[in-house]
This record gives C-alpha cells, structure tokens and sequence, in this order.
C-alpha cells in the first residue's frame, strides 16, 4: 500500500464527544479526535490528563459513559480488546500485559497465529530491525521493565495493525535505538498505518508527529502541528504555565562514603538473568551518581543487591557497605532503618501493592515513622503522612484512600517517589524515577533529588533518560552486560560517547577510559 500522505483521506478514527467519568474524577470530558491513515499523531498532557482513559476507550479495555466512535467511518462499539485487534488496533499499555511463566514466544503466539519455531524466527527478525532484541525463548518473569515493553511492541508489530497505539515506547531505548525506532514507525506510517504516540519527551514528539492533540484535565485544548510548535509553548498548553527547571548550585561534595561496592561479583541464579562481574562502585554524601545503560545489563541484580530483595552474604566475592559496615546480610526493613531508602523501576508490585490504598502502601515503608506505636497502627497518622504526600507532589488521585492500582502510572510513580523522599533518606536508591511522568512532575522529582544531596544525603540514579543524568549527576557510570564503567566526570563527557558505550561499542577498557 502507498502512503497518500495524512489528511488526504477520510480519518481512520473519530472520536465524538467521549466522556467517561469514575467515581473521584472525570477522566475524560466530551474529547474529540482525528486520527488519518499514514499519520503519526500525539496524544499530549499532564499525568491524569486522561490520556490513559482515552486509549483503553479505544482499545475496547474501557466503556465509555458517552460518545461516538467511528472506525473508518462506520459507528462502532469496540467491547474488548479482542475487538479491536480484530479491526487492526494494536496497543502498548504502559504497564504491561503478559503472562510471566510463558515464554516470550507463546505470550506473543497468544495474540499471533503460527507454530512457537517460526514465530519465534519472525520475534529475532522484527527484535533485530527495531532495535529491540529479546531472546524468544526467554520465561517473561526474568525479563526487566525494558525488556518486556519491547516484547510488547513486537507483539503489536506481528499483527500488522492499521493503528498502532503507543505508550512512551522510547523510555527503555539509547540515542541509536530512537533514530532506528523513529525510523521503522516512520516506515509503517508509510505504508498506511496510523500511529498514536504519548510521550512526554516533546522533543521526540516534534521531530516525529504529524499532528499532536494536548489533554489537560480530561479536555482538548488544542491540536497543532509540533514541528511548527516550540517545546515551550506544547508545555505550556499540557500545564497550563511554565515549566519548572532544575537548578544544580555549586555544591561540594562531602568526602564521607555513604555506599561502596568494592569488586562484587555474583553469578546469576536465573538462566535468563545477569552476572554481576566484578562492580565497583562509590556513593559520597551530598553527591548524585548516574548509571547508565540499555535495560537489562545488570542494572536490576545490581539494584536487587542494594536494595536487599536479594541478600549478599557471599564470603571472597567482594564488598558491599554502608557507611565502612556491611549490610549485604540484612533486610530491607533493617536497611531504611540505617537511612537506605529505594524506588525500583516496577511501580506496580515493587513499588507499590496495586490492589491496596495509598495510606496502607506508605504504611508499608514508612511504620518506624510515628505510624506505629505500641505495636499498633496509629490510623491517623498513616493517612495524615499519605495526604501529605499527595499534597507535596501533587498527585492526582481521590486521596489518601484511592486504590494504588487506579491511579495512572506518572502520578503513581510521583506518589512513590515522594512516599521514600519524605522520610529524608541518607543514601536514596532510585531506578527509573520519571518514566511516565509528565515533564513538570519530571523536573519537580530531579529538583528534590538534586535539594536531598544538597543537605548531605547521597543519591544514587539509575536511568535511561540520558538527558535526565546529565542534568543532575556529578558523575557516572555506564552498565554493560553485568559490567559497569569506571566513574566519568558528567561535565567532562558527552551523550555520544555514553550512548556508544550503552550499545557496547569498545572493550571494557575503552569503555571505562571513554
């Protein structure tokens, strides 16, 4: 099929007056919106703008309370998902949906017809032409955050749909997996495809979108062509004001080590996970240290050891201590209560238990805060710390009492940030902490990072936002198949030389000395 070029045919997608409401807030009011064949068009707005409600509504996993749907312009009801991949829809949620004890193979063959050997030929090929390599007989549970969104695009990209809808699809990728990916959405677009495209890196949204509709508070605001509209002024419509910049002083860093890990090695005892191989690694009060790195290059294990979901305790294969004493043998509780605090990068299950309140989940991190005493929960307390919280990071939900599950995922991911802020941590340990966030909420969590080691504390990122660790680290490190880096100056390096050694170009030691 040759592409016409967008907007010279009838819309492949119309959206009338869609509303939907839930009981706490109304998620979408009376939105309209065009999508036409061959065209790449944004979805913009805040965290809870109701981005999220509107793509389930066209996916078929939402109902909507009202409102049209015209799918090449006849009126449809999509009812379920199996639905719309009927019609040729295929969707990348932001938190996924796949089963962990199957393979990545028979999770796709769930969706794509044909036998486990050649679909798995045809997930190595569509891996390799994106840029999103995973090994197709790899069990899912093992799989990283990153690693599972890529299956999760091949998945949609199998069943050649007619509108592709996708989720901050760039979060897990490096500077070359972008232009690859960019290059290949590009392709389908030309053969007729329609893409929906969030994200809330505006500049990937003006160097790829045809057309960008911005949401705040469940409504259209405005529809542009963002290669005709600076990033400031696509902010300033997403928030409605300025957007908050990070300002890094000129502080020193203390000489005091907080964290050392000193020639660890570990092997992995998953088949499908990461050895760790020989890491070293420093953490001085008042300083922020990056780790770089395509996910899954060991970052998880790494970050498992730290945090204590998994205990280091082996005698002769290195070091890992906290303030000179080793804490490798003890449990997560034990280690916030010597001021370690940590945010995975899995919200959902890691970071919070989805199908519990927002006040029993700071329950759960924050007990040796008042909120217990005399072995029994002090209720006030623990909402007034959750309320607090909400009201310190402006998370959008319906209170201290909302389910964690229903929240969307940037103001989940605000709530846990700031749930582990708020207890001053010596050493913060965060992964991740503004995939999904929108770009105020984004800038607000690197100034709190960036505040915390201005009054001593040290923190430790690990990201995949490239621009993020250049903004806020002093210095960094890039992980490379259980492997990590010698510390580079962040203000003496640049992203080309990072993004080079992220792909694993050079040896280890051109890496390091890079």
């Amino acid at each position: 099929m040759t592409k016409q070029g967008p907007r010279n045919d009838p819309p492949i997608l119309e959206l009338r007056g869609i509303t939907k409401s839930y009981p706490t807030v109304l998620a979408n009011d009376s939105v309209d919106l065009e999508v036409f064949p061959g065209e790449i068009h944004a979805v913009l707005g805040e965290n809870g703008a109701g981005k999220s409600t509107l793509m389930k509504v066209i996916y078929g996993s939402t109902q909507p309370d009202s409102g049209e749907i015209l799918w090449q312009q006849e009126n449809r009801t999509i009812r379920s998902p199996a639905l719309a991949r009927s019609l040729g829809i295929g969707m990348v949620f932001q938190h996924f949906s796949l089963f962990e004890t199957l393979t990545v193979a028979q999770n796709i063959s769930l969706a794509v017809p044909g036998k486990l050997e050649d679909l798995s030929a045809r997930i190595v090929e569509i891996g390799h032409k994106f840029g999103l390599e995973v090994a197709p007989d790899t069990l899912v549970y093992s799989l990283s955050v990153g690693e599972r969104q890529r299956v999760e695009i091949i998945r949609c990209i199998l069943q050649n749909p007619k509108l592709l809808i996708l989720d901050e699809p760039t979060s897990v990728l490096p500077p070359q997996g972008i232009d690859q990916l960019f290059k290949t959405l590009r392709q389908l677009a030309d053969t007729g495809c329609a893409i929906i495209y969030i994200s809330h890196k505006l500049e990937e949204i003006r160097a790829l979108c045809d057309e960008a509709t911005i949401l705040r508070q469940g409504k259209v605001v405005g529809t542009v062509d963002p290669k005709d509209t600076s990033t400031s002024s696509l902010a300033r419509m997403m928030i409605g004001g300025e957007i908050p910049i990070s300002e890094k002083s000129n502080h020193k860093n203390e000489s005091k080590v907080l964290l050392k890990i000193d020639r660890l090695s570990l092997s992995s005892a998953d088949p499908y996970g990461v050895s760790l191989k020989d890491i070293c690694l420093q953490v001085n009060a008042g300083e922020v240290v990056g780790i770089a790195g395509v996910s899954g290059n060991g970052q998880s294990e790494l970050m498992q050891l730290i945090s204590g979901e998994q205990r280091f305790v082996t005698e002769g294969q290195g070091d890992l201590l906290f303030e000179g004493n080793p804490f490798g043998h003890l449990d997560p509780a034990e280690r916030r209560s010597l001021g370690l605090n940590f945010v995975p990068e899995e919200r959902l299950g890691r970071g919070a238990v989805p199908p519990m309140s927002l006040s029993d989940n700071t329950l759960l991190t924050g007990f040796s805060q008042g909120m217990v005493q005399r072995q029994l929960i002090v209720r006030k307390e623990v909402n007034a710390a959750a309320e607090k919280c909400i009201d310190a990071h402006d998370v959008r939900c319906g209170g201290f009492s909302a389910i964690a599950q229903s929240l969307s995922g940037g103001n989940l991911q605000k709530f846990i940030v700031g749930r582990e802020l708020s207890m001053t941590p010596k050493l913060f340990v965060v992964s991740q902490p503004t995939w999904g966030v929108d770009v105020g909420a984004a800038a607000n969590i690197r100034q709190q990072l960036l505040l915390l080691a201005e009054r001593g504390s040290g923190v430790l990122l690990v990201s995949e936002e490239l621009d993020e660790l250049f903004e806020i680290t002093d210095t960094l490190c890039v992980a490379y198949r259980g492997q990590l880096s010698k510390p580079m100056l962040t203000q003496e390096v640049d992203r080309l030389t990072i993004g080079r050694m992220m792909t694993g170009l050079g040896t280890t030691e051109e890496r390091a000395a890079s």
